[in-house]
């Protein structure tokens, strides 16, 4: 899973789905954080 970090990757073809099924662009799935930001 992305959220708590296991993952290395995503592919694109995976994201580009999860943007037709809830119509949205990639960037409203992704957001950087940095190796020291907290996240709930």
């Amino acid at each position: 899973m992305l959220k708590n970090g296991r993952a290395k990757a995503v592919r694109f073809t995976t994201l580009a789905a999860l943007c037709e099924a809830l119509d949205c662009q990639r960037g409203d799935l992704l957001r950087w954080e940095t190796a020291d930001s907290t996240s709930v």
